[in-house]
């Protein structure tokens, strides 16, 4: 096992390499391009087996990669932000196809307005896709959540696809000391593809790029794949715990900090939340029991998993870092839906949004959103959903549109 540091981008290609990939289509875009450039040198300079290939489109990309794993090989690809959304019909392609290979999305916010920063809107997008996703918070996280990836997509009690979401720039970009397992180690715990497990066999049918034109079996092969979603859970804690054995490091589906005493609790997923576990080091110092979780899983949603460890609590804040429009925060929405009937369930499950375009969310605001649900726990009033956003933002935000209005009379004097 070798100790270095690696960026998000280089972990996710040590990933690749260490599952031993036959076969990456590829197409750029920022900031992923990185992952698919340091795979190429490998394979150009024979440090590592395989084929890169450059489509025109990541439809295409996706369409490749969907193909290919059917086909018999382990497959390995990489999008971000417009790219996903771009080969998004594919995506349900090929899970429907119940082709088991990994894709690592960058997260990065949508257009429009542009930006290059991250957010979640991306990936929320695809998580009716049929593909599962897995949520990292570190570089060593992605590594490992790779080769993960591959267990669970391959698992004959599963064969979907999965993404491995990392933040874009803030973990693409960041260096940090990550532990790169020993070829042979991952050997054992990756076992070589089994490509007799995605051919078709008909006394045990699934979808596989089959023409169904009728309501009946076309329920049945989309109610086939929700089911080995939710497979994923028990494969998923298998898998985790085996690599815990041999790799010393154990990726729980849903982590948790300081929450057994907790009285309020944050849900975030993605780097940011390792903002929120500063935030509850410093309120736990200033005499405050709060505590946070973590899903890594994000489908198949670990519902059960959260209404056991929130049970209890006085007060839970989500934090989303995206926005569905015209409804608010999609984990908020989701964990509501899952602790909805449910015993002993928190009495107050507030929704706060931040992180939208990568803007920091800074330790103040944590301190608040604290604040404010231990009020609405003592007083019994959920607030509405609150935007994570400051009056010296708002002012900077007028001016510019000021500027840009004076700007335009100045060119049409008329308007």
């Amino acid at each position: 096992m070798t100790r270095t540091l690696l960026t998000g981008n280089g972990a996710a290609a040590w990933g690749a390499r260490l599952a031993s990939v036959d076969y990456v289509p590829a197409f750029p875009i920022t900031p992923q391009t990185e992952i698919i450039e340091t795979i190429a040198s490998w394979i150009d300079r024979d440090e590592m087996p395989g084929r890169t290939v450059t489509l025109e489109s990541e439809h295409s990309m996706i369409t490749a990669a969907g193909a290919a794993a059917t086909s018999g090989v382990r497959v390995f690809t990489a999008t971000s932000s417009q790219g996903l959304l771009y080969g998004m019909e594919m995506m349900y392609a090929v899970a429907g196809w119940r082709a088991p290979f990994a894709m690592v999305n960058g997260s990065r916010g949508l257009a429009a307005p542009i930006t290059l920063d991250p957010d979640h809107n991306d990936i929320m997008a695809a998580r009716d896709s049929g593909f599962l996703q897995i949520h990292c918070a570190t570089c060593q996280e992605v590594l490992d959540s790779v080769l993960i990836a591959y267990r669970l997509a391959e698992d004959r009690r599963v064969r979907l696809p999965v993404i491995v979401n990392l933040d874009g720039f803030y973990l693409s970009f960041t260096r940090e000391p990550v532990q790169i397992p020993d070829p042979d180690a991952v050997g054992s715990f990756l076992l070589p593809y089994d490509a007799e497990s995605t051919r078709f066999c008909a006394s045990a049918p699934t979808s596989q790029a089959v023409a169904v034109l009728g309501g009946t079996p076309y329920s049945y092969f989309r109610y086939e794949s929700h089911l080995a979603a939710l497979n994923a859970v028990t494969v998923y804690d298998e898998a985790a715990t085996e690599f815990a054995s041999a790799f010393g490091r154990h990726h729980e589906a849903v982590e948790t900090y300081r929450c057994e005493d907790a009285e309020i609790v944050f849900v975030m997923i993605g780097s940011f939340a390792t903002k929120a576990r500063e935030a509850v080091d410093r309120l736990r110092v200033a005499g405050r029991a709060v505590g946070l979780v973590r899903p890594r899983l994000l489908r198949p949603f670990p519902g059960e998993r959260l209404q056991r460890l929130l049970a209890g609590k006085q007060g839970v804040a989500v934090i989303d870092q995206n926005i569905s429009m015209g409804m608010g925060g999609v984990l908020h929405a989701e964990l509501a839906a899952a602790l909805y009937g449910k015993p002993d369930v928190p009495p107050v499950l507030l929704s706060f949004i931040g992180g939208l375009g990568g803007r920091d969310i800074t330790p103040e605001e944590f301190y608040e959103i604290a604040a404010v649900t231990r009020q609405a726990a003592e007083d019994g009033v959920i607030p509405p959903p609150r935007l994570l956003y400051t009056r010296e933002e708002y002012r900077e935000v007028r001016k510019l549109q000021a500027i840009a209005h004076a700007e335009r009379h100045e060119l049409e004097p008329g308007l």
